[in-house]
């Protein structure tokens, strides 16, 4: 007996498995050109703008913001208060 071969979907893949819009919620339009988004490729329409605002997370156009806080409190190199 061979081994049973295993498909991986690929994200963006043509063959992908897609949950559709819900006929009551409105469509969105595609955040980097604002054409109406392709159900597959939501929330953009094309791979072309998906791929921009990939490249824009990459870059560092995009950035989650964080607080800078105090150091952290086990800095002193004494890990005996760690436990």
């Amino acid at each position: 007996m061979g081994k049973a071969q295993t498909q991986i979907a690929l994200p963006l893949s043509p063959n992908r498995a897609y949950i559709p819009r819900m006929p009551d919620q409105p469509a969105k339009p595609c955040p980097i050109c604002g054409k109406p988004a392709d159900p597959r490729l939501r929330p953009f329409c094309s791979r072309r703008c998906a791929d921009v605002d990939l490249h824009r997370w990459f870059s560092g156009a995009y950035a989650v913001p964080a607080v800078e806080g105090e150091e952290d409190e086990f800095d002193d190199g004494d890990e005996s208060k760690a436990r």
